[in-house]
């Protein structure tokens, strides 16, 4: 909502009519600043996200405490070669022009971010599914089982019907004491700070972005992930986010 429609919602409730430099200067003067709304689904559950906040996010994290376990947070991304995101400078009035291969195509990555700082990731080329996903969580437990002394994963997804697939529930079900699925609630991509990951993947790849085929672009792909691994507090700044804070509490990183 800008200055001209505060000042017409104004004069419709009060009759009193106002400048759109006076609403601003009473706008400053009373404390909101002029931002960039963030988005919500319309389609959100309010209820299930306070039931997240409130009671199913503390239980995760006091189960994982007595288990003396691992948190993470996971998601998929998809980059294709066609797309074009991020900044750079120019000349003023000449918009600067990346060269790149005009052919298309896409690559997939899954990875999740740990409380810890830790991060686990698997490129693929395939489209995601069940199988991917079972692949994936086989990954984690088998990095857990040789580098990690922690009895079990807690791995917290959002509801793609790959995460909630019999052939997913039949895997769990095989390795109850080494990892368990949590899911958010739907139309949540705020809650879950993996998010910001693929954010910034995307936004890093252009800068290097020069991938002719498939390989080279899951081989850039890799390359930003091996570099985040050995970054853990980038990966612990995901979670300092406004939203992440609100859905994990104001400590997210301690138990």
């Amino acid at each position: 909502m800008d200055t001209g429609q505060i000042g017409e919602l104004v004069f419709k409730l009060y009759r009193i009519r106002f400048t759109e430099p006076g609403v601003g200067k009473y706008l400053k003067r009373w404390g909101p600043t002029f931002q960039r709304p963030d988005k919500r689904a319309v389609e959100q559950d309010v209820e299930a996200v306070r039931v997240w906040h409130e009671e199913t996010w503390p239980a995760i994290r006091a189960e994982a405490k007595a288990e003396n376990a691992e948190v993470l947070f996971g998601d998929r991304v998809g980059v294709r070669s066609d797309q074009v995101t991020g900044r750079t400078w120019g000349a003023k009035g000449a918009t600067p022009v990346v060269l790149r291969t005009g052919n298309r195509f896409s690559v997939n990555a899954m990875s999740a971010i740990s409380t810890r700082g830790r991060m686990h990731f698997m490129v693929f080329t395939e489209t995601f599914d069940a199988k991917v996903m079972c692949r994936f969580l086989a990954r984690i437990v088998g990095h857990f089982d040789r580098k990690v002394h922690l009895r079990k994963v807690h791995l917290v997804v959002d509801r793609h019907p790959a995460h909630r697939s019999k052939t997913v529930r039949a895997w769990l079900d095989g390795h109850k004491n080494e990892i368990e699925l949590h899911f958010l609630p739907s139309y949540s991509p705020e809650l879950n700070p993996d998010e910001l990951v693929n954010a910034d993947l995307k936004r890093s790849l252009p800068h290097t972005h020069r991938a002719r085929n498939q390989t080279e672009l899951a081989a850039e792909t890799r390359r930003f992930f091996h570099r985040r691994q050995r970054q853990p507090h980038i990966v612990r700044g995901y979670f300092a986010g406004p939203h992440v804070r609100y859905a994990l509490g104001e400590n997210p990183l301690g138990f």
